[in-house]
């Protein structure tokens, strides 16, 4: 049973990480969740210590904490550069199509879908939709960055308590 549950906290937190870059799975989630297996199943460190309670629920705030910031920061981020909401809609959907080649699909049609939407939606200038779509591409960096880092951090956890 307990080389099931490893190989299982091990795959979740290769979803977690792939779920970092794709929109369509929930990366920190699942990667916490090969954190709790291996807490319930009595993983260990080297030195025969225990995963504590505490580490475990510093990572669950951190992981709440993250996916809600990375619904708020591409708003942000497209507010911050006077963007539209259908600037963050565009970005979305372009992000969706671009998932035919990732991960330069991903980032280009986030870019291009944002622009698109801003300049043909919002009627704004090419100039103004520009700097909207950098807006909330610089947005959608971040909050995949931030997922990302987090997600690889508790791999590296999950590795420890093999």
């Amino acid at each position: 049973m307990d080389i099931v549950v490893s190989i299982l906290a091990v795959i979740a937190g290769i979803a977690g990480i792939v779920g970092s870059v794709l929109p369509v799975i929930p990366g920190p989630p699942i990667s916490w969740t090969g954190l709790l297996l291996l807490y319930f199943w009595g993983g260990t460190d080297k030195a025969g210590s225990s995963m504590s309670l505490t580490l475990l629920l510093v990572w669950l705030g951190i992981v709440i904490a993250v996916s809600v910031i990375d619904y708020l920061v591409p708003m942000y981020f497209t507010r911050l550069t006077g963007g539209s909401k259908y600037a963050s809609r565009g970005a979305m959907a372009g992000l969706l199509i671009g998932l035919i080649v990732p991960p330069v699909g991903m980032i280009v049609g986030s870019f291009i879908g944002a622009f698109l939407a801003e300049l043909i939606y919002a009627s704004k200038s090419a100039g103004g939709a520009l700097k909207s779509a950098i807006g909330s591409f610089l947005g959608f960096l971040t909050g995949t960055g931030l997922k990302l880092i987090t997600t690889c951090v508790m791999f590296y956890y999950i590795i420890v308590y093999l």
